[in-house]
């Protein structure tokens, strides 16, 4: 029985678990480090890194092949670890689970090996203008080469997705309704069940980019009613270079490989090839087996905290933020959306948002500047990009204290 079934959620305590990410111990730049880009990605546990180094010390080999026990141990704690992402995110079928590098490579495989079989001229593809850069421009490729259409479903003032925009714009040339779980930009809760009964109504299938909801709400699948969902170890408290595409039976059966090479195939020979069963099919070559692993144990490890507690206590952070947010004049928040995770967005009069990111690094405070992969949506809202601290479950109201203090010494500062 997994991890995540048995162990007994400890009572929530951010203090606490700051002790269980090695990395927030240090210094930098002579000062406490305050981690708040955690919508980029998220810091490692000890048992993370531990369960990574116990498998290169004690278990490296190759799996599903090997006529040995490195491999057969191997090949268990691999596909173990697929197990345990299946209960994480309620799939029906393991085998429904596909390993890639992260949500990146989870839309391209999916616009290219669904999308190239299931798009045709004058078809459309619906994208929000809340999206990242890698759920727009693997659409924009593939329907270049298909003749369909990317079509940007609009956005409110606040930052919510348009609903009765998106009902205009469905109809039955519509084959794919493309839209984030959470807004990396905005923090932006999207309603996705109801936009996949609106797609699924018209025929349209809905991916979901999960890269930021999985380590701030649960995700289920099933309850969700979509056709894809992709995200990333990293962001989850995980390793980088590891992600999950999970899609339904049917439509995984039906789309042809993505890449070709090893393990993706049943027999080869120069008269053809003959491909083999999910989820290896779109697994080809050695797979990144150890941060599969990783992944695993952070998801174990996410399993023994009071989740719905933290994200109370992330949205707690981003009340504060926008509490101290008053005291600082030409502090203006970029986003106002009717549910959000903790991510905390603005623009401050008079103080390029690079300026301002290199001022509080000095004081060792990380947040991210810049556009964050997300220009239409920068551009939707005329400014070039913004400042973004985004919360985890280790930040705690002195982390937030402490931002604020270096954005009043970049005000007396630049003004």
């Amino acid at each position: 029985m997994s991890k995540v079934e048995t162990i007994t959620p400890r009572t929530f305590d951010a203090a606490a678990l700051r002790r269980d990410f090695p990395i927030l111990q240090q210094e930098v730049n002579g000062h406490p480090l305050v981690y708040l880009d955690n919508a980029a990605t998220t810091q490692k546990p000890e048992a993370v890194i531990e369960a990574i180094a116990h498998y290169y010390r004690h278990d490296n080999a190759n799996v599903h092949r090997g006529a040995h026990a490195l491999s057969d141990r191997a090949t268990a704690a691999f596909e173990q670890a697929r197990e345990t992402v299946s209960r994480f995110i309620n799939s029906p079928e393991a085998c429904q689970v596909i390993w890639v590098r992260g949500t990146t490579e989870a839309i391209n495989l999916v616009a290219h090996s669904w999308g190239r079989s299931n798009l045709g001229p004058g078809d459309k593809v619906l994208v929000s203008w809340l999206e990242h850069h890698s759920d727009i421009v693997p659409w924009q490729l593939v329907c270049a080469a298909t003749g369909a259409e990317v079509v940007p479903i609009p956005i409110t003032p606040e930052g919510d997705i348009d609903m009765a925009a998106l009902d205009t714009l469905l109809d039955e040339r519509v084959k794919l309704v493309a839209v984030n779980h959470v807004s990396n930009a905005l923090g932006t809760v999207n309603p996705v069940q109801e936009i996949a009964a609106k797609a699924h109504a018209v025929g349209a299938r809905i991916l979901v980019d999960g890269a930021q909801a999985t380590a701030h709400c649960p995700v289920d699948v099933q309850a969700l009613d979509c056709d894809f969902y992709a995200f990333s170890g990293h962001k989850l408290y995980g390793p980088t270079g590891i992600g999950a595409l999970w899609g339904r039976r049917e439509l995984l059966d039906a789309m042809p490989p993505f890449l070709g090479g090893g393990e993706m195939i049943e027999t080869v020979s120069f008269e053809g090839t003959t491909f083999n069963t999910l989820p290896f099919k779109f697994e080809a070559g050695t797979p990144n087996i150890a941060d599969a692993i990783g992944l695993a144990t952070a998801i174990d490890y996410l399993g023994g905290i009071d989740m719905t507690a933290a994200a109370e206590h992330e949205l707690g952070l981003l009340a504060q933020s926008l509490e101290l947010a008053k005291g600082v004049e030409g502090l203006r928040r970029i986003g106002a959306p009717k549910e959000s995770v903790g991510i905390f967005s603005f623009v401050l009069d008079g103080v390029h948002p690079s300026d301002l990111g290199m001022l509080l690094d000095q004081q060792g405070i990380a947040v991210r500047t810049g556009h964050h992969c997300t220009q239409p949506l920068m551009a939707h809202y005329q400014v070039p990009g913004t400042v973004r601290a985004s919360y985890a479950l280790y930040n705690t109201a002195d982390d937030v204290e402490r931002l604020f203090a270096g954005i009043h010494k970049a005000v007396r500062l630049f003004r």
